[in-house]
């Protein structure tokens, strides 16, 4: 199943901020699975853009670094300007392994709007630091009791969309907009399933999650969460 869900255009996305270390590996695996890749490069300071582009991305760039959410904003409106019907979601630091593309694109292809690949799922989960792993259950159970889902990995960024499903949902923050957005998903009745996807630690670069990351996330979830019940219902 390369490039195709149910005869739909499959588009990847890739969000980049200085990852010139991995980029070019991810865009490589990612085209044996998906022919059509966009990077969107968040102001990135090293040589990002140029490295995707030799590795046969288009790219897209922005002046000012804006965050995972901007970016995201940016590919998806690429993809729905370009007429893709479907639309991989790919992180570009190497934790996210392409061969599991086939099984996202498959279970959309069963009727699904939104898949997420899930580390809870199997016990890759377990490479991450505990801070990092009680935050993504603290937010995915609430996530669930307020969405009415049965989800384990809420935070993931590995994923894959229905076009229609997007056009539904409404503009992504610039930073933390996972939650935000697969509480919108639920709470708009779209379809959301999750798959075992192993998602080891990053081997390379630096994380943007840390202590004082998580410390900061109760408001801004609180905040997302708030915009979601009160302005994003229908």
């Amino acid at each position: 199943m390369r490039g195709n869900a149910s005869g739909q255009r499959v588009i990847a996305v890739i969000p980049a901020y200085n990852e010139e270390a991995t980029v070019a590996e991810v865009i490589r695996s990612v085209r044996e699975h998906v022919p059509n890749v966009l990077v969107v490069d968040d102001a990135s300071c090293d040589q990002t853009a140029q490295v995707a582009r030799e590795a046969g991305a288009v790219v897209v760039s922005h002046v000012l670094n804006r965050g995972v959410g901007a970016a995201l904003r940016t590919g998806y409106r690429y993809a729905l300007e370009h007429g893709f019907g479907v639309i991989v979601q790919i992180d570009a630091d190497g934790q996210h392994d392409p061969r599991y593309i086939p099984e996202l694109l498959q279970a959309l292809n069963g009727g699904c709007d939104v898949v997420i690949g899930s580390r809870f799922l199997n016990e890759s989960h377990r490479e991450h630091g505990w801070v990092r792993r009680v935050g993504i259950r603290f937010f995915t159970w609430v996530g669930n009791r307020l969405g009415g889902t049965n989800l384990t990995d809420i935070t993931s960024g590995y994923r894959a969309y229905r076009a229609e499903a997007l056009k539904r949902l409404g503009r992504l923050p610039d930073r933390h907009w996972a939650v935000e957005q697969t509480l919108e998903a639920a709470r708009k009745g779209l379809k959301i399933k999750e798959i075992s996807v192993k998602m080891p630690a990053r081997r390379r670069g630096k994380s943007q999650f840390t202590l004082s990351t998580f410390l900061g996330y109760p408001l801004r979830m609180l905040d997302s969460i708030l915009r979601v019940l009160l302005f994003r219902r229908s």
